[in-house]
């Protein structure tokens, strides 16, 4: 994939100083250090080291500067994305995967936007909750599943859309651990886990009483939007009316394959807000952007926001320090999987060493060279020699620390 002409990066380094002056007062530590992370990403002011062709006949030379590694910059997820794909492949098993989506409401935004981390904990906990449920319940399936949780907060506009997704195995262990219980097949002979009308109830239900049980714990903090769901005499009427709502649980058609299992891995976990290969202008102050119009039969459209507009969309969707947006439960959590993937394999009557694709190359940089299809050190000049590092680029003289709290 070609290098993108337009950057997030750009837009920052273009009208960062201007939304830093308009939003003073209203932007937290976490936004100001990927604000300043995403400007200096892959500049001087992070060094680097100086790179020089190897064909005698060509001798072209490139500064390659360090990476800012911000999980929310789009430059900096390509390995990790690649290493955690990597890890996952060795827990596939040859059975059906699922592929869920759980979604909180649009009345609840202003809450988590002031509670975020207690707000997406008691996501990743209601649902994990709700499918580890119904999963054990035999009149679903009697079994105990494995499955991840990624964690999204936006929509294709960028706009705040907390869901989280999920895959999650099409069978599990019996509650003695000595049977493979695999899912149901439908009518039509799919197979079939288990009821979102049922899993959209138990998830809504399971979401309220957490989040009353925070409110009388005194967990929550209300914006100013949002201050008079501070007295009790409104919050719990309030908390009724999302009682009424209907939670959205979306279930798409099972994966085909395990192979498939990883694309959407390589697709879905390590995204961000919106890619650099989304962007398509920025000019009189605005950036323009493709986005899919999902409620139209997933349309592409284009989209144009004022820069500062584009800015503040894009800080919503950074996570408070140390959360941890990727999740794994039952089968697959972290603490046992090798043994309960290893059991899995036994009663599948699978080879203990039996992977299910290729065995990826071992080092970060041997991954990328198969994702691109070529060495990442081929000179771009004259594409027959090797970029070799001759000189070693320090940081600039400019400021390279975090920015003060604004």
């Amino acid at each position: 994939m070609s290098r993108p002409a337009l950057e997030v990066a750009d837009i920052i380094r273009t009208h960062g100083s201007q939304f830093r002056h308009d939003q003073a007062g209203h932007l937290s530590y976490p936004q100001l250090r990927v604000l300043h992370a995403l400007e200096i990403c892959r500049t001087a002011a992070l060094g680097g080291f100086l790179q020089e062709c190897d064909n005698p006949d060509c001798g072209h030379q490139q500064p390659a500067y360090s990476s800012c590694r911000n999980r929310h910059c789009p430059k900096c997820q390509t390995l990790d994305r690649l290493r955690w794909v990597q890890a996952r492949q060795e827990s596939l098993l040859p059975i059906p995967y699922f592929h869920l989506v759980f979604t909180l409401p649009h009345s609840l935004a202003p809450l988590l936007l002031a509670n975020p981390s207690l707000g997406y904990h008691l996501l990743f906990a209601a649902a994990a909750a709700t499918l580890r449920a119904l999963a054990e319940d035999p009149k679903h399936l009697g079994a105990r599943i494995g499955f991840f949780a990624i964690l999204h907060t936006w929509g294709q506009q960028m706009t705040f859309h907390p869901h989280l997704h999920l895959v999650a195995s099409g069978g599990g262990l019996s509650v003695d651990g000595k049977r493979w219980i695999p899912c149901r097949t439908s009518s039509d002979g799919k197979p079939f886990f288990l009821s979102v009308k049922v899993a959209s109830a138990l998830f809504r239900r399971l979401y309220c009483q957490a989040l009353e049980k925070a409110y009388r714990d005194g967990e929550l903090q209300f914006p100013a939007s949002s201050a008079p769901l501070a007295e009790e005499k409104r919050f719990l009427p309030w908390l009724r009316a999302q009682r009424r709502q209907k939670w959205v649980v979306y279930a798409k058609p099972p994966f085909g394959s395990p192979a498939q299992v990883i694309e959407y891995l390589g697709r879905y976990t390590h995204r961000v807000a919106i890619s650099n290969h989304r962007l398509l202008t920025m000019e009189n102050g605005r950036v323009g952007f493709h986005w899919r119009d999902y409620r139209h039969g997933g349309v592409e459209k284009i989209m144009s926001l004022e820069a500062t507009e584009f800015l503040r969309r894009f800080l919503l969707h950074v996570l408070p320090p140390g959360f941890v947006r990727i999740r794994h439960y039952g089968l697959l959590a972290n603490c046992q999987v090798k043994e309960q993937i290893q059991q899995c394999r036994q009663l599948l009557q699978l080879a203990p060493a039996l992977l299910l694709l290729p065995t990826p190359p071992p080092d970060g940089r041997a991954l990328l060279e198969r994702l691109t299809g070529q060495p990442l050190d081929l000179c771009p000049l004259c594409q027959k020699g090797h970029l070799r590092r001759t000189l070693c680029l320090p940081r600039s003289a400019q400021n390279h620390s975090p920015p003060a709290t604004v």
